[in-house]
């Protein structure tokens, strides 16, 4: 087998670990998204409603993001939580994001909040994005793609062999 065959068949590989690494990123995104589905819906009372601000350097502008604080009850006893989402409220350049978070969710209203059963302290006023399971098909088109290379550089190394013992490829 020549170099450029080792070449190939290293770029199938790379493509394959690529594709599969994101898919299973994905796909364990949109399993716990899943999960959340499972969880038991209660009403909460929004005790506070902020918007927080950063300044990391001099050189990068100020972030915000959304702060909260609600109350809920489950299984008779009261919790608080400050969660968003799994992964909690994002920090952008926007205030105005930020503001319209807080809108929605201002103090004193009573909001729908989904808490985890196994574990009632922990709940979040969002429920996580489904959309890495059905997009779960592009990274697999790389793994696919790395395939098809390996396979097609060792079928045609298989080939040159067969022909007179010459790798022309």
């Amino acid at each position: 087998m020549r170099g450029g065959n080792f070449y190939l068949i290293f770029v199938g590989l790379l493509l394959c670990a690529a594709g599969g690494s994101f898919g299973w990123l994905m796909w364990r995104s949109f399993d716990r998204a899943s999960g959340q589905r499972d969880w038991a819906e209660t009403t909460c009372t929004i005790l506070e409603s902020r918007v927080d601000q950063r300044k990391i350097g001099v050189d990068v502008g100020t972030e915000y993001n959304f702060g909260v604080l609600y109350g809920y009850s489950f299984g008779n006893k009261a919790y608080s939580s400050e969660r968003f989402s799994l992964r909690g409220a994002p920090w952008s350049s926007s205030e105005s994001r930020a503001r319209k978070r807080m809108e929605k969710f201002p103090q004193g209203s009573i909001r729908p909040c989904y808490v985890d059963p196994d574990d009632p302290a922990f709940a979040v006023l969002k429920l996580d994005s489904k959309a890495p399971g059905y997009s779960l098909w592009f990274p697999l088109i790389f793994v696919v793609g790395g395939l098809g290379i390996i396979g097609g550089t060792l079928r045609s190394g298989r080939k040159a062999r067969a022909a007179g013992g010459r790798d022309d490829c």
